[in-house]
């Protein structure tokens, strides 16, 4: 059996050796003679998965995308084809969630304004939007909710319209999929009006996909004065995105906010799960087999430890300012694509164990800190 998998997929030899002979690919340069004689496929969100590119795939059986978002793949070609099919819903929901609290944490230092009694609010209540307000619960912030396919699903009864929701917030942030076409398009959701009413002040987070935002509408808006901060992990047009608006983001980042290595790393298993799943092989590997031992495992807090102390813990396994530092100078030099590729490793939260005696235990473990008993 022969597999195909993305060159920045970690931990496929160890998960798929066993099943079959792994070859590894660039992701934005596959091309349709590659998948001749090819059984599985493996990819990533780079990875256009489309009519053009499976025009020579002869054997293909299997395709998986060790992403939770599939807008870069043709799911109903594949189901026309017969080709089994996985993404890998929350495989980098914690990480993501880190991300943007990170920046939280970040912000809030560097502008002398505590996080407490601010509005957040989450566009996108996903498993990402999901597990960020599960983990938010840990700080005293008011968690606004906005989704409105989930809400008509009767599936979120706290639903709070977009535009009511940007009216109240003091921080925004987006998790959402990319959608098109549609009553619930989310293609330009944040479009050049949107963007002009604003209130000053506010934070704007995308860490979902760079089209929901107008990028171009939002450098006109900066350009005209706008009083916003922005993070942005992820961009139009990438890998060539409009340079000219980093000069007004707080901080930017080459969409890596979900590459944690437990991340990327769950979202190998996810599909060694699935695929054995679908071939009825005993699925016998696990992640803690592969996972190396983090730089820094422990962590012991004295009584003096208080809720301003925890930006310290978050920024000691990963403070997103590294991040713009490495864009900010290697991008023009190095590319958007190679700084993805060589992220450098981080690791979540939940890799540091926390002992003391300490009346914020139990916010760190909220926010996903391992609390030793």
């Amino acid at each position: 059996m022969k597999i195909l998998a993305d060159q920045n997929m970690p931990l496929v030899e160890q998960y798929f050796a066993d099943i079959g002979e792994v070859e590894r690919f660039d992701g934005r340069q596959l091309t349709a003679d590659q998948l001749i004689d090819v059984d599985v496929l493996l990819t990533r969100s780079v990875t256009q998965v489309n009519n053009e590119l499976l025009a020579h795939a002869n054997k293909l059986s299997f395709v998986g995308t060790a992403t939770i978002g599939v807008d870069h793949i043709d799911t109903q070609l594949l189901n026309d084809k017969n080709i089994a099919f996985s993404s890998a819903p929350g495989c980098n929901a914690i990480a993501v969630a880190e991300y943007v609290i990170s920046s939280l944490y970040a912000l809030s230092q560097e502008n002398a304004r505590p996080l407490n009694n601010q509005t957040i609010g989450i566009v996108g209540v996903g498993s990402i939007g999901s597990c960020l307000a599960q983990k938010l619960q840990a700080l005293n912030l008011t968690v606004l909710l906005c989704d409105p396919i989930k809400h008509a699903q009767g599936l979120l009864n706290e639903h709070v319209a977009l535009d009511q929701l940007l009216a109240q917030s003091d921080i925004v942030t987006f998790h959402v999929p990319l959608i098109k076409s549609g009553e619930h398009k989310t293609l330009h959701m944040m479009d050049k009006a949107r963007l002009k009413a604003l209130k000053p002040g506010l934070t704007l987070i995308n860490a979902s996909r760079g089209d929901v935002i107008d990028n171009q509408a939002l450098l006109e808006v900066m350009q005209a004065g706008a009083d916003l901060d922005l993070v942005l992990d992820v961009w139009e047009n990438e890998p060539t995105i409009l340079t000219e608006l980093l000069e007004h983001v707080r901080y930017a980042s080459v969409h890596i906010a979900g590459h944690t290595l437990e991340g990327k790393a769950r979202g190998t298993q996810i599909l060694y799960q699935k695929f054995c799943e679908l071939k009825g092989i005993e699925a016998t590997k696990s992640l803690d087999e592969f996972l190396p031992v983090p730089a820094i495992t422990q962590a012991t807090l004295g009584q003096s430890f208080n809720e301003a102390d925890i930006a310290r813990l978050v920024h000691l396994i990963y403070d997103v300012r590294r991040d713009d530092g490495i864009l900010l100078r290697d991008l023009a030099n190095n590319g958007f694509d190679s700084l993805r590729k060589n992220y450098p490793v981080r690791r979540e939260f939940s890799t540091l164990i926390i002992q003391g005696d300490s009346s914020q235990l139990a916010a760190l473990a909220q926010l996903g800190f391992t609390v030793a008993n």
